[in-house]
């Protein structure tokens, strides 16, 4: 077993996270237990609650990773004047990441904090960054002083993008459908939808 003076504790802590995650891409978050990460690291328990508040904090800091690595792929999606074309992209985007890292991608949204206890301000923020990416997309059809219009629909559009994501990662779509599939009708008519009631010609 590892020493304590053999690790800072800014390299200890990047060694009980990046464990953690690998734990939670094989085996998902409910395989996820401290001491399987301090048996990876070759400390102890005690070692690791001196790094985090709790394997809560631990989940929370794992996941805002996740958070991070999902907005670097997203926010590389090309956007222009074209609010449709910008949806498509961010969404091929978001499913190419959920495909990709579908344990981590899930943990984020089965992990429940006890409850006694609020999402910290730091975890909300990075959610709240994402969806400005949604809002970003849907800009062109929402002139000045109609942000929190803007924002509602793009929370409309960014929880129902979750939903298809989640029914494809439980192997529950229908034989003849594809996320993609989906997610470009609800797009398609969502944004004709706005469209009209904006009297923006498409």
């Amino acid at each position: 077993m590892a020493r304590r003076s053999d690790h800072t504790r800014e390299e200890l802590h990047r060694l009980a996270l990046d464990a953690a995650r690998k734990i939670t891409e094989k085996d998902g978050l409910r395989g996820l237990k401290a001491r399987q990460i301090v048996r990876d690291i070759g400390y102890t328990i005690g070692t690791l609650y001196n790094l985090f508040d709790d394997l809560d904090d631990l989940v929370l800091q794992m996941n805002g990773e996740t958070l991070d690595a999902l907005y670097e792929a997203c926010s590389s999606a090309p956007m222009d004047k074209d609010p449709e074309r910008n949806l498509r992209a961010l969404a091929s985007s978001y499913l190419q990441f959920t495909r990709t890292h579908p344990k981590l991608w899930n943990a984020i949204f089965e992990h429940k904090l006890p409850n006694n206890r609020e999402m910290p301000a730091w975890f909300l923020d990075k959610v709240a960054r994402l969806l400005l990416l949604e809002e970003k997309a849907l800009a062109p059809l929402f002139p000045d002083g109609q942000e929190t219009q803007c924002q509602h629909h793009a929370r409309v559009l960014w929880t129902s993008l979750f939903g298809m994501a989640s029914v494809e990662s439980a192997d529950r779509l229908p034989e003849d459908e594809t996320a993609e599939s989906l997610v470009a009708s609800l797009i398609q008519i969502y944004v004709a939808g706005l469209r009209q009631k904006a009297g923006v010609p498409a």
